[in-house]
């Protein structure tokens, strides 16, 4: 008889850290973008030198929600305070379990006074489901395109694009016909392209202002090709899949946390709820660090540079757990900047007679949903985990996002253990590897300079300390 929902799948299962590690999900796919348009060099280049069309359509659920009741579930879900959250607005959202652990995060936009929706992945969405039963609701789910549609036709309820870059708001008022207004940062507003009104939401993933937008599915064409021809005089470049993936290195956003919901009798009835083919059941843990115990791979807000959203004004679910953690004490979100010499001999592997090691790919280098590599320092003292790696064509230089103790400082050199421990699992993603140590410098987050020095306080940036 086959399993009925994640709870049973866990029970079958007896071991849930062997269960994840040996996933047989396959590679994460950011589905129907193309790959490339031109090259992902080129593609990652332009998001600092001149502009990019970041298409958001396809990778992540919308999780529309409306009615008298709205509020009231993501005031008591998450860990943000609602205090000061006017229509037009967005927050970045973070949900957490009852003891504490991060389920995920996304961006929550509040459309009208009992309007919102929740875009992200599919932890965040599928807890926000569940809890909405006990809330006057009414919720309209718009899950991600599927991974490999094999040439079936893929529909949306809306497209979602974002311009970035320098030359982003040339671009905008361009395709817009005339001056826009630069509304503060995380507010939404209005533009007109190809004679549609759209919504707009002022970001700045790439450093620089820039505009998410997004509208009906029905005008994706017309939309897209209006920026791209009003983007060609400033250097626009759309930008694939490959490239995108390169953004969260340099931008410092740890995309793929494990939820935290695999324990606690208190989420017994979740994991009852929860498919048994779904996300959760699904998710593959990689790396090097393996632990029998889940809840050691479960991270915090401060961990993860959310430490600025809790916020004690308001009650929600985990609050008691999150008022026992002393934020001083808690791990911190850093970039490493691999050791240019190690990362060319894992590069050097696939075409040498020496030892074979876990592929480093380029530009994305994670094997798993969420990854987790041992960091250590210098004494082989246990000091972080590396938890998001890859290739930045800006940067010229392979990072990977981490969090660390309190006590490491910036400038300071580790080591992060590559690859998986006994020639690895079996995960379709690994094959048979020795493991590598790789030296690596710890580093602010946001990594690039320009992100540091323009984000919006708060927005990625404020996990980072020099110690």
């Amino acid at each position: 008889m086959s399993a009925k929902n994640l709870q049973d799948v866990l029970d079958r299962a007896g071991d849930t850290v062997d269960l994840l590690r040996n996933s047989q999900l396959g590679a994460y796919v950011y589905p129907v973008v193309p790959a490339e348009f031109t090259n992902f060099r080129r593609e990652v280049l332009a998001w600092q030198s001149s502009a990019v069309l970041f298409d958001q359509s396809h990778h992540m659920v919308n999780l529309w929600v409306s009615g008298a009741g709205a509020l009231d579930l993501f005031t008591e879900t998450g860990i943000n305070s609602t205090a000061n959250f006017p229509v037009d607005s967005a927050k970045q959202f973070v949900p957490v379990a009852p003891g504490g652990g991060v389920i995920g995060d996304g961006i929550l936009f509040r459309l009208a006074e009992d309007e919102f929706v929740f875009v992200g992945r599919a932890p965040v969405a599928n807890w926000l489901t569940f809890k909405a039963r006990d809330y006057d609701v009414d919720l309209r789910q718009d899950d991600r395109s599927p991974s490999r549609p094999y040439g079936r036709p893929v529909t949306r309820d809306v497209w979602r694009f974002q311009i970035q870059g320098p030359r982003a708001w040339d671009v905008i008022e361009k395709v817009h016909g005339g001056p826009v207004e630069k509304v503060k940062f995380f507010r939404m507003g209005t533009m007109t392209i190809a004679g549609e009104q759209v919504r707009t939401l002022r970001h700045g993933m790439a450093g620089a202002p820039g505009l998410e937008i997004w509208g009906p599915y029905e005008s994706y064409d017309r939309i897209r090709e209006a920026v791209l021809e009003a983007g060609r005089e400033f250097g626009l470049e759309p930008a694939g899949a490959r490239a995108y993936s390169c953004n969260t290195l340099e931008s410092g956003w740890i995309p793929s946390p494990l939820p935290a919901v695999y324990t606690g009798e208190e989420l017994r009835a979740y994991r009852e709820w929860l498919p048994p083919n779904g996300y959760e059941a699904t998710n593959a843990l990689a790396g090097s660090f393996v632990s029998g115990d889940i809840e050691d791979y479960y991270t915090n807000p401060w961990e993860l540079g959310y430490g600025n959203f809790v916020k004690f004004d308001h009650d929600f679910v985990g609050r008691s757990a999150l008022e026992a953690i002393d934020p001083a004490a808690q791990r911190r979100k850093v970039t490493l900047e691999w050791n240019a010499e190690d990362v060319a001999t894992l590069l050097a592997a696939p075409v040498s007679d020496g030892p074979a090691y876990q592929f480093f790919d380029l530009p994305n280098a994670n094997y798993g949903s969420s990854n987790f590599d041992s960091v250590v320092d210098a004494d082989g003292r246990s000091v972080g985990l590396s938890m998001f790696t890859g290739y930045s064509a800006n940067e010229r230089r392979a990072l990977s996002l981490a969090t660390v103790d309190p006590d490491v400082p910036l400038g300071a050199e580790v080591r992060v253990l590559w690859g998986e421990p006994d020639g690895g699992t079996r995960k379709t993603t690994v094959q048979p590897h020795e493991q590598f140590t790789v030296r690596a410098i710890v580093s602010p987050t946001p990594y690039t300079r320009m992100a540091r020095e323009t984000y919006q306080t708060g927005w990625r940036t404020a996990a980072t300390a020099t110690v």
